[in-house]
C-alpha cells in the first residue's frame, strides 16, 4: 500500500485522500450540530430561552471538554505502545454514530428533550474528538516533512468544503421555517419532515451520522496503518507510563510547553466561539435556524477557501506566523461582533433595527455581524490546521503520537471552563453579551503566550 516517492517511502495519493476526507466526515458534527443547525434550536426551540439554552449549552460542552482533557494524552500514549491506530477510530466511530442519530429524539416540549440533547450532544463530541487525535497522529507517516502544512491545510479546506455542501443539503431539503413550512429552497422538507416539531432541525443528526459512515470509509480502505506492536492490554499500561515520562519530557522542554499552554488557552476561545456563535445571533437578531444556516454557509464558504489558502502560507511563512495572523482576525471580528445589538454597532453607534419581512441580512447590524463572521470563517481554518503542524514542527519525531495526545489535553483541558465560564456569566448576568467576553480574553492570553514559542531552524518553512 506505500510507493516510493522522491522524499521517500510514502503511500500514495489515494491513501492521502481518505485521510483528507476523515476532516470532511467529521465537519457535519460541528457545523451542523455544534454550531449552525441544532445548537441555535436548542436554544430557540428545546430551552425556555436563548439565555437558558446557552448557558445549558455551556454546561454541555465543558462535561464534553472534561472528558476529553483528561482521556485523549492517555489514548495517545497507548496508540504509540499498541502501533495501530484504525481500531481506535472505529471505536471512536461509533460513539459518533449513536451520539448523532439520538439528536433525532429531543422533541421540543418533551421532559426528557433537554437532557437527551445534552448526552448526545456530547457523545458526538468526545467521539469526534477522540478519533481526531489517532488521524492526527497519522499525519507524519502520509508525506515529507515540507508538505505537512499542505496536507493539514487541504484536509480542513476539505473538512470546510464538507460543511458547505451538508448545510446547503440540510438547509435546501430538511429545515424548514415553521411560519412558511418551506426550506431555504422554496421547497417542502423532504420525508414530509414536521416544521413545527423541529424534524427538520432535528435531522441534522442522523444526517450527520450518515455523512460520517460514506466519507470515513475511504480512511479505513485506503489509508495504511501502522503495524502492531503490543497486545492492548500491554499496550495500555505501557502506554500510561510512557504518558507519565512524555508529561515529565513535555515539562522539562519548556518551548513545548509553552506552546501546549498557549494552544490550550486560544483552542477553549475557538471552541467557545464555535459553540455560542448561532446561539449568540439567535438572541440578538430572532434568527431562525434558515437565516442562522444561511450564516453559516457563508461562513463556511470563507473557512473552506481561508484553509486552502491558509495551508500555503503554513508552508511558505512557517505556521507560528499563519497561527498569530489568524488570532489577530479573531480578535478583531471578536470584538465587532460583541460590538453588536439589533439597534447598533461598535458599541454604540445607532442604525436601523431589522424590521419583520425586510429581507434576509437587510439590517445594517446584521450586515456588520455577517462581515465580523466572515473575517472569522476565513482564519479559523488556518489558525486549526496551523496549529497541529506547528506541534509537529517543535516536537520530537519519535513521540508525536504521545504529543498529539498533550496537544488534545491543551486544547480541552479548559475547553471544559471556557464554555462553563460563558455559561456562568451568562447565567448570573442574565446577558449573552457578557457571557461572550470571555472568548476574547482568551484570545488574547493565547496569543502573547505563542509570541514567546520558538521554532527550531531546522524545522521552519
Amino acid at each position: 500500500m506505500t510507493s516510493s516517492s522522491p522524499s521517500g517511502p510514502y503511500p500514495g495519493r489515494a491513501a492521502v485522500a481518505g485521510w483528507v476526507l476523515f476532516d470532511c466526515a467529521t465537519q457535519p458534527v460541528f457545523t451542523l450540530i455544534t454550531t449552525f443547525i441544532f445548537a441555535p434550536f436548542f436554544a430557540a426551540r428545546i430551552a425556555d430561552n436563548p439565555v437558558e439554552g446557552q448557558s445549558l449549552w455551556g454546561f454541555a460542552t465543558g462535561t464534553a471538554g472534561f472528558a476529553i482533557a483528561f482521556l485523549s494524552p492517555v489514548l495517545g500514549a497507548v496508540a504509540d505502545a499498541a502501533g495501530r491506530r484504525k481500531p481506535w477510530i472505529a471505536a471512536f466511530s461509533l460513539l459518533i454514530l449513536a451520539g448523532c442519530a439520538l439528536l433525532w429524539f429531543a422533541v421540543p416540549g418533551a421532559g426528557y428533550a433537554v437532557p437527551l440533547a445534552m448526552v448526545a450532544f456530547a457523545m458526538a463530541t468526545i467521539g469526534a474528538e477522540f478519533a481526531t487525535v489517532f488521524t492526527n497522529a497519522m499525519m507524519p507517516t502520509l508525506v515529507p516533512p515540507s508538505q505537512l502544512g499542505r496536507l493539514s491545510g487541504t484536509g480542513w479546506a476539505v473538512g470546510y468544503a464538507g460543511g458547505l455542501v451538508s448545510l446547503a443539503l440540510m438547509l435546501a431539503l430538511f429545515v424548514a421555517s415553521p411560519e412558511t413550512g418551506r426550506t431555504l429552497a422554496g421547497l417542502v422538507p423532504v420525508f414530509g419532515l414536521d416544521p413545527a416539531t423541529g424534524e427538520g432541525d432535528r435531522a441534522s443528526g442522523p444526517f450527520s451520522a450518515l455523512w460520517y459512515l460514506v466519507f470515513v470509509l475511504p480512511l479505513f480502505l485506503f489509508t495504511p496503518d501502522t503495524p502492531r506492536l503490543q497486545p492492548v492490554a500491554k499496550a495500555v499500561s505501557g502506554g500510561i507510563a510512557t504518558l507519565k515520562a512524555t508529561i515529565v519530557h513535555a515539562a522539562a522542554q519548556g518551548n513545548i510547553f509553552l506552546y501546549l499552554l498557549a494552544h490550550m488557552i486560544y483552542a477553549d476561545g475557538l471552541v467557545g466561539l464555535f459553540a455560542f456563535g448561532g446561539i449568540y445571533a439567535t438572541g440578538i437578531f430572532g434568527w431562525s435556524t434558515t437565516e442562522i444556516g444561511a450564516f453559516g454557509i457563508l461562513l463556511t464558504t470563507t473557512g473552506a477557501l481561508g484553509a486552502f489558502l491558509g495551508g500555503r502560507l503554513d508552508d511558505r511563512l512557517g505556521p507560528k506566523t499563519v497561527v498569530l495572523g489568524a488570532l489577530a482576525g479573531l480578535i478583531l471580528a471578536g470584538t465587532g461582533i460583541l460590538s453588536t445589538t439589533s439597534g447598533s454597532i461598535l458599541f454604540g453607534v445607532a442604525v436601523a433595527p431589522p424590521v419583520p419581512g425586510d429581507g434576509l441580512f437587510a439590517a445594517p447590524a446584521e450586515q456588520f455581524y455577517l462581515l465580523c463572521g466572515l473575517v472569522i470563517g476565513a482564519v479559523a481554518g488556518p489558525l486549526q490546521a496551523a496549529s497541529r503542524t506547528l506541534l509537529i514542527r517543535i516536537s520530537p519525531e519519535d513521540r508525536i503520537t504521545q504529543f498529539f495526545g498533550l496537544y488534545a489535553l491543551a486544547g480541552k483541558v479548559t475547553s471544559f471552563l471556557c464554555p462553563m465560564l460563558v455559561g456562568a456569566v451568562t447565567a448570573l448576568a442574565a446577558s449573552q453579551r457578557a457571557g461572550m467576553t470571555v472568548l476574547l480574553v482568551f484570545f488574547v492570553v493565547g496569543a502573547l503566550l505563542l509570541m514567546r514559542v520558538k521554532v527550531p531552524a531546522a524545522k521552519r518553512a
